[in-house]
């Protein structure tokens, strides 16, 4: 192949190397399995080159999944719940998953539906902004749920970005209102009260 992808044809491996000596290119077996095998007329460094900015370009836009985890027990009351919950809408707001752990403790491993009961109005309370991709389930003394946010990691940090973009604008429009205000009633010095007269600033010597 050429190095435009064009067919050269089959030829004898000394005239492909003398074909790519003369292109000044280099001759790179792409399928070493075919018969006869097939190459490629190419510049290999600047492939490579290329390949390796494509990696690393797919790694920038790669999003990583994280799993935070929450912890509550059966019995919670209603200020540690919200305190609880809160943490995770901060989360699922974040773009990260939540796994719930419900913990049970002595005669509690007796009652799972109370663990159930809390997380069906966790999944219910926090609905805007994740869904319930794990199902409740038993593990040991422990019962767990996952929940997925609505919106994407990438989305959420623009979200975020574009949050923090507004809040800084607007702080500074009210420090350049309130420089503005300042000035405005900022008492006139006496120069600044006097007038001064058309031939004031004339030589006296000089007879009009």
């Amino acid at each position: 192949m050429g190095p435009n992808g064009e067919t050269v044809g089959i030829v004898p491996t000394d005239q492909a190397l003398k074909l790519a000596q003369e292109a000044d290119l280099d001759l790179v077996e792409i399928a070493p399995m075919g018969k006869p095998p097939v190459c490629k007329l190419m510049d290999y460094g600047k492939f490579k080159y290329e390949n390796a900015q494509k990696a690393r370009e797919a790694r920038r836009n790669q999003t990583n999944v994280i799993i935070k985890e929450m912890k509550l027990r059966p019995k919670i009351d209603q200020h540690d719940y919200e305190t609880k919950k809160g943490h995770v809408v901060r989360f699922l707001k974040a773009g990260d998953k939540v796994k719930i752990t419900i913990m049970f403790r002595g005669r509690e491993q007796h009652r799972p539906e109370l663990g159930f009961r809390l997380l069906q109005k966790l999944a219910e309370d926090v609905a805007e902004l994740g869904f319930v991709e794990s199902s409740p389930k038993q593990d040991g003394r422990n019962m767990i749920m996952v929940l997925g946010p609505n919106k994407k990691k990438a989305e959420a940090k623009a979200e975020v970005k574009a949050a923090k973009d507004e809040l800084a604008a607007e702080r500074a429009a009210d420090k350049a209102a309130e420089h503005a205000e300042r000035v405005a009633h900022q008492p006139a010095t006496p120069d600044q009260k006097k007038p001064k007269r058309a031939n004031e600033a004339l030589d006296p010597d000089i007879d009009l």
